[in-house]
């Protein structure tokens, strides 16, 4: 990718243009860190970039976007501009096309306002961008409360940044951060999603829901966290302390890899904690029903932020099943395979880990799980195998449709997964004598 944007700038200077590297893959590149994607800035107009590229797509002409194709690669191409007022917090009204200085000067941070020159291998700093690489340091470029104004999503951009690239915050733009946080507010749900997405998905979510919390953006996108702060637990079971803690750790001690159901189970599984809060007779705190009242909470939440359903529902099936876990040693056989076949069972056992280790510490659910695992695998056979017998082979012998031909099914897979019967015929004679 990165010769194909080199031979873009190439072939825009050969036509007498400005061009050169700009963004992400500029402060990646002097990170020795090999960019996802890789942005061309120009003075060329847009339709300048279309007439030397005819196979181009102007995905934002207004704005002076064009997307070049060159064979496998996209390479987003940007003329040089000003942007004009921001009346959204989002998107400027107008644009006027300028050169490579100011357009530096109207980038968010200045570790991404730098450009490099491929052809000549210079970098072009306006900014002092290189100075706040070599510092660790995210500043916004010029002043910061302009920055954020301009475009509300800039708020939650930096604690991304801040998390993936592990840098501090200058304190003016953490100021600015804190003053302005409810504004993030006006984003559409999407946006803030996808930030928070990167956020949590990164092995450092910890700081990332840190400064979430810290700045005053947590309050903005996810107020339901927030409750979790002061709603005391049992100290018997949760030395840790209050729930917030709680989920906080066990943030902290998922592998740097995991899925977006796991990570999202893990904030939200105690959600409803706050809600079902109470103290009994005997001065014990209890929850009752946070589980199944946290996944219509998380359920919620997720749709509010408008998470796709392949992510809803695992998530709200972690949610609701995470207390299960507390009971599988007494579970029959034939429950507990269904419960470990299921699609979410993997995420949810690594829910259930990290739940435990974050609190009392002890495991013996997890280790049965897990010894039964080797157990059934023993078997060489799936955990719910197919079944021995349909509906319609029931009803022709005699069973009238109707509930019992279910529950004669699911009496029949109880026995076939404890081992009691292996046949079809097995199964056959087992009805004829249940229904005699």
């Amino acid at each position: 990718m990165r010769n194909a944007a080199a031979n873009v700038v190439s072939t825009l200077v050969k036509a007498g243009h400005e061009a050169v590297f700009a963004g992400g893959c500029v402060r990646d590149m002097l990170r020795g860190v090999d960019p996802k994607d890789y942005d061309v800035a120009t003075s060329a107009r847009p339709a300048q970039v279309q007439a030397l590229f005819p196979h181009s797509i102007p995905v934002g002409a207004h704005f002076g976007v064009i997307i070049v194709r060159k064979g496998p690669h996209q390479i987003e191409v940007a003329t040089f501009r000003r942007d004009g007022t921001y009346t959204d917090g989002r998107r400027p009204d107008s644009v006027e096309f300028t050169s490579a200085v100011e357009d530096a000067k109207r980038r968010d941070f200045t570790v991404n306002g730098l450009f490099y020159n491929p052809l000549t291998e210079e970098v072009l700093d306006y900014v002092g961008g290189r100075a706040d690489l070599e510092r660790k340091l995210l500043r916004a470029i010029g002043d910061a409360r302009s920055r954020f104004r301009e475009d509300h999503l800039r708020l939650l951009r930096a604690v991304r940044f801040a998390t993936v690239l592990g840098y501090e915050i200058d304190a003016d733009t953490w100021s600015a951060m804190r003053d302005l946080a409810p504004e993030v507010a006006s984003v559409s749900a999407e946006r803030i999603r996808e930030e928070l997405v990167k956020i949590f998905l990164h092995p450092n979510r910890v700081r990332g829901f840190d400064l979430l919390v810290d700045s005053g953006l947590m309050k903005a996108v996810l107020p339901e966290i927030l409750a979790l702060q002061g709603c005391e637990q049992p100290p018997q079971w949760h030395p840790e302390g209050d729930v917030f803690k709680h989920t906080r750790i066990m943030l902290g001690l998922l592998p740097a890899k995991v899925s977006l159901p796991l990570v999202l189970s893990v904030l939200l599984h105690d959600i409803a904690k706050p809600a079902t809060y109470e103290v009994d007779e005997t001065g014990r705190i209890r929850f009752n029903g946070h589980d199944k009242q946290g996944a219509e909470m998380t359920e919620e939440i997720l749709r509010r932020l408008k998470f796709p359903n392949d992510v809803i529902h695992p998530t709200v099936e972690a949610v609701a099943n995470h207390m299960m876990f507390k009971d599988v040693q007494k579970m029959r056989v034939s429950k507990l395979k269904r419960f470990m076949a299921r699609p979410t069972y993997e995420d949810e056992m690594e829910l259930h880990r990290v739940d435990c280790m974050s609190s009392n510490g002890l495991t013996e659910n997890y280790d049965f799980l897990r010894a039964k695992e080797a157990e059934f695998a023993a078997e060489l056979r799936p955990l719910v195998p197919a079944p021995l017998i349909n509906g319609h082979e029931i009803m022709a012998m005699g069973v009238p449709a109707g509930p019992r031909v279910g529950e004669l099914l699911r009496m029949v897979q109880d026995l076939q997964l404890e081992g009691s019967l292996k046949t079809a015929e097995e199964a056959r004679e087992w009805i004829r004598a249940k229904t005699l």
